[in-house]
């Protein structure tokens, strides 16, 4: 299961340490205002979906909450099938290189991803800042 701060599921973006805060900078500048998960991972973590409305906690290295975000938009795909306007939300530059960067993140992460492989794009905003 995913942690749980003040009764909400808390999001943990990238890897903690450098790329979290800088992740999580991003979305408190209003920068990235997406994030893709792969939807094997719900499974593994006996965890639902996401859904439109719905409030999450987004956690800092410390696993401290430092932002509440809300669920704007929830799809389900295949990787090779995210749009352009996801990858831009992520904060990328380009569709090729928001491919390179997921595909890389996975890989060291132990799950290389395929075309196929299902993906799980979230649009949110911050409704409020710890």
């Amino acid at each position: 299961m995913w942690p749980r701060v003040n009764g909400m599921r808390a999001l943990e973006l990238g890897i903690a340490g450098d790329m979290r805060a800088e992740l999580n900078s991003l979305v408190l500048a209003g920068r990235k205002t997406a994030t893709t998960c792969l939807l094997d991972e719900y499974a593994e973590e006996a965890e639902g979906l996401e859904y439109v409305g719905e409030r999450q906690a987004l956690l800092d290295n410390e696993g401290r909450s430092i932002a509440t975000l809300e669920y704007t938009g929830v799809e389900v795909k295949p990787f090779t099938e995210v749009a352009w306007e996801h990858a831009e939300a992520e904060g990328d530059a380009s569709l090729e290189d928001w491919r390179d960067v997921h595909r890389r993140f996975w890989d060291r992460s132990g799950t290389p991803v395929e075309d196929h492989t299902v993906v799980v794009c979230l649009a949110f905003r911050v409704v409020g800042c710890s």
